[in-house]
């Protein structure tokens, strides 16, 4: 099927050329479905926060000018004239020469001006003595301090973390308008694999892609749709495709995308639609019998099913896809330089991608080392690397002792070399 492998560069080129990574659509949620979503337009605050003046310690609310001159040798006494509590209005007046209790949070009383920290007062009966003076608006908040009315607390595109669902929470709002999460079909073909947790019979393997792919949609802003394993048949197939196509706005496959006799995804999607296949092979090392396909404005990926190639291929072309369709800023991959500990060669002709960890030598030198790969089935390449080092596909190998730069999975877990 790869009569011309597409360079790396030019399978980025035609990809963005055929396909306008756009959010989807919008949508409303309530704030207990809002985690993680995406604004999809500012967000005016209605009131003002707080909604009224109100006290930050317990003491006593009081006219400031009363406090004047009070010290712990010389205390003043001013007239306790009530008590306000936390959620009620006060039903008090601060007059001169007056204090009325207060709780935390409490809204100040009419008449006064500032608070007294209960721990500089004394109170025995009526008479309640101060200790230290306060000068207006001392341990008060005023309304709107926090937001004010009119102000734009929220940005559109922002990702709401829990601390951006506070602030909905705290204008009142119970719902909020974000970005649809793309809906993304997830198709396994192959007869060799099984789902995980059935009787494993010689000759097959757990199905690793479906749930792999479906982890990484999510952690691309979208939602999955597993619709399991389908048969290397011609008409099972090509039905699997089309209810795909009418349930997701993208769609992902892995196996049966190489050159053996069974492998039938490209040939199938090339009928679904127009453009159809837009890239058959692509001149990299993970990743080389990608197809990529356009079926009437909707994605389809078809990636190898081997479980490294498939996931480092999703990371690279098709997580990219998603963010824009859920409305999230595609991310720059952070990157840090280190020193190959041996000789990295590179697959001639392609670009390649050496996955790698990073160790710390006795002299505080950081190495990348290669991550044994074994075959590309195996899962745990990707699982055991920090990151990965790109080789060019101009490029004959990667000497020991060159610094490079090392494109970062995650978290960085520093290890010292041994």
């Amino acid at each position: 099927m790869f009569r011309k492998l597409l360079s790396f560069d030019e399978a980025k080129q035609i990809l963005r050329q055929n396909l306008s990574p756009k959010p989807i659509g919008v949508e409303r949620v309530s704030l207990s479905e809002a985690h993680d979503r995406v604004l999809a337009q500012d967000v005016v605050a209605h009131i003002d926060i707080p909604p009224f003046i109100r006290s930050i310690v317990d003491g006593y609310a009081v006219k400031a000018a009363d406090t004047f001159g009070a010290s712990e040798e010389k205390p003043v006494c001013i007239r306790f004239c009530g008590q306000v509590a936390v959620g009620e209005s006060p039903n008090v007046v601060v007059e001169k020469g007056l204090a009325a209790e207060i709780a935390t949070g409490a809204p100040l009383p009419e008449g006064a001006d500032g608070v007294v920290m209960v721990e500089y007062t004394t109170r025995q009966g009526d008479n309640v003595f101060i200790r230290r003076p306060v000068s207006s608006g001392e341990n008060i908040m005023e309304a709107g301090s926090d937001i004010r009315k009119g102000e734009k607390v929220l940005r559109k595109s922002q990702i709401l973390s829990s601390r951006e669902i506070g602030v909905l929470a705290a204008i009142g709002l119970t719902e909020v308008t974000v970005y649809k999460r793309p809906k993304v079909a997830i198709l396994s073909t192959g007869a060799e694999v099984v789902e995980p947790g059935k009787s494993l019979l010689p000759g097959k393997i757990y199905d690793i892609n479906a749930h792999a792919l479906s982890a990484a949609v999510l952690e691309s802003g979208g939602e999955p749709i597993n619709l399991g394993i389908i048969p290397d048949k011609r008409d099972r197939l090509t039905r699997a495709l089309e209810k795909a196509l009418d349930s997701a706005d993208a769609v992902i496959t892995s196996g049966g995308v190489s050159v053996g006799p069974k492998d039938l995804t490209p040939q199938i999607v090339n009928t679904l639609g127009k453009p159809g296949v837009i890239i058959s092979g692509i001149a990299v090392k993970p990743g080389k019998p990608t197809t990529i396909a356009v079926v009437d404005g909707k994605p389809v990926f078809s990636l190898p099913g081997h479980p490294t190639s498939s996931l480092f291929m999703f990371m690279v072309f098709v997580r990219p896809i998603l963010l824009g369709f859920a409305g999230r800023n595609e991310e720059t991959m952070p990157k840090l330089k280190a020193v190959s500990s041996t000789k990295m060669f590179p697959a001639r002709g392609r670009r390649t991608f050496v996955m790698v960890n990073l160790t710390i030598d006795k002299i505080g030198t950081l190495l990348a080392t290669p991550v044994p790969t074994g075959l590309s089935g195996a899962i745990t390449t990707l699982a055991k690397a920090d990151g990965f080092v790109e080789i060019s596909e101009k490029q004959q190998f990667v000497d020991a002792g060159i610094e490079v730069d090392v494109y970062l999975f995650g978290k960085l877990r520093k290890t010292e070399a041994k």
